[in-house]
């Protein structure tokens, strides 16, 4: 049941740093070339996100959990 809140909450993160990095791409059309861009979001925390989110997801799925607590049908 953990592994899935940690899941979930990596998710969630991941969605957020996206959709922050998504909304960003409207500087471009400000003139900002893609360097500046790329200089401009890996200053914003609310970016790092989908990279916190992105590795929660993954240790989530990979770290094996113990097998008491597993549920075999």
């Amino acid at each position: 049941m953990i592994r899935i809140f940690f899941f979930l909450m990596g998710f969630g993160l991941m969605s957020i740093g996206l959709s922050f990095i998504i909304l960003y791409l409207n500087l471009m059309t400000i003139g900002y070339n893609f360097l500046n861009y790329v200089n401009f979001i890996s200053r914003r925390i609310e970016c790092y996100y989908s990279i916190i989110g992105l590795i929660i997801m993954v240790l989530s799925i990979s770290i094996k959990g113990d097998k008491k607590n597993e549920f075999y049908l």
